[in-house]
């Protein structure tokens, strides 16, 4: 049997902080992160010439879920969670090899410190996530606009979000409180609960870390409204 030993070429810095909450694909969040090179692939001669395009794809580890293996069926929340399809008809992180592929937008190039930082958005990974290759998006051959995706045809639909009076006027009084607000909304608009939960009454109180904030949230008549923002002491 073939094998091969394969080294992460850089770690994914996000402000996902958990696996819950994370979007389901890349894209559907404007998040900001960065891809920090390392080892001997921390030199700028592994970037030259990256900057003239505008998207990357980038090959990574679902370092979080190794230790839990794979599964021939997986239950993809498209179909609700209750419904099993083959693995390799889906996107799950349970996988063998336990590698991902995503789409990310090139934001830039900084060496500072020794170190070279790939500044990107709209991923779709957790904090420390090890990235194993990068590649440039060609437009001409990596979009398909003919292509089928059978139960993933069309983007999901939105939550609409409401924010209390206090946590819109914590907002207004913190520094960059509007990116932090367009973040809260742009994740929670895809409704991180699980499938199973959805179009059902649930009245549970919801917390996700957002960057070095946590979110508190819960679903009122089919509105997701943000009741708390704290500040996770260091």
């Amino acid at each position: 049997m073939f094998t091969q030993t394969i080294e992460a070429v850089g770690i994914c810095k996000t402000p996902y902080q958990q696996k819950f909450g994370i979007p389901r694909q890349p894209g559907l969040v404007e998040a900001k992160g960065q891809i920090r090179l390392t080892g001997e692939y921390n030199h700028l001669d592994f970037v030259q010439g990256i900057e003239q395009y505008s998207h990357l794809w980038l090959l990574f580890s679902f370092h979080e879920n190794l230790e839990q293996g794979f599964k021939a069926k997986v239950r993809p929340p498209r179909l609700g969670g209750n419904e099993k399809i083959g693995v390799f008809a889906t996107r799950s992180t349970f996988r063998p090899n336990g590698i991902g592929q995503s789409v990310v937008k090139l934001e830039g190039v900084r060496f500072e410190s020794n170190q070279v930082i790939i500044d990107i958005s709209g991923m779709d990974l957790v904090d420390g996530t090890p990235i194993l290759d990068i590649k440039p998006y060609l437009p001409f051959s990596d979009s398909l606009p003919d292509a089928q995706a059978g139960m993933a045809q069309e983007s999901p639909e939105l939550c609409e979000i409401v924010f209390n009076d206090s946590c819109l006027t914590q907002l207004s009084q913190m520094y960059k409180g509007e990116e932090l607000k367009r973040l809260i909304e742009q994740v929670l608009a895809q409704d991180p609960r699980p499938a199973y939960k959805k179009n059902k009454p649930d009245d549970k109180q919801y917390f996700i870390t957002l960057d070095k904030f946590n979110i508190g949230w819960q679903v009122i008549e089919q509105c997701i409204v943000v009741f708390s923002i704290e500040l996770i002491k260091a």
